[in-house]
């Protein structure tokens, strides 16, 4: 690490603290040179993740959305704000641990709606109902039917 003072770069660390909820260590360093005092933070470097759009577009990848499109899924219902965040860390994660650089956006609705139906099966037939961009009735009884029949597969 560089002395701000005197540009050298023999510094040893005095103190380490976490900042930031975590994410980050700050850490207290003395210059060996000059004796000045100084702090730094360490934060965890994370890859960009690319979410590549039905349309083939691509952007970042943004938790913002998913927590965004997980709350008006579940007004009204009896769902606390902590799942919604749960199933977007679990989501970001899961992604991130796979190691790919790009993602579809098929995979992560798919990935947000396997974890809201363990929570709140109305708030994933209202979650579904926009992913899956639902025509008419007959498709989302379809769909509603299929994960009935799932349902009572697995009480067996």
């Amino acid at each position: 690490m560089k002395c701000p003072k005197c540009n050298a770069t023999n510094s040893r660390v005095v103190d380490s603290r976490h900042a930031d909820e975590v994410n980050a260590i700050r850490r207290r360093r003395e210059c060996e040179s000059c004796g000045t005092r100084f702090t730094t933070f360490e934060h965890i470097e994370k890859r960009p993740l690319i979410v590549v759009k039905k349309d083939g577009t691509r952007e970042q990848f943004l938790r913002e959305k998913i927590l965004n499109g997980l709350v008006r899924s579940c007004e009204k219902r009896p769902v606390r704000y902590e799942q919604l965040e749960e199933i977007t860390n679990s989501v970001e994660w899961g992604l991130r641990d796979g190691g790919q650089a790009e993602v579809s956006s098929r995979e992560i609705g798919e990935l947000v709606m396997n974890l809201l139906m363990e929570v709140d099966q109305v708030s994933y037939v209202r979650f579904a109902s926009v992913y899956k961009e639902f025509k008419d009735i007959d498709q989302l009884l379809s769909s509603m039917q299929g994960m009935l029949s799932q349902e009572n597969r697995s009480d067996s």
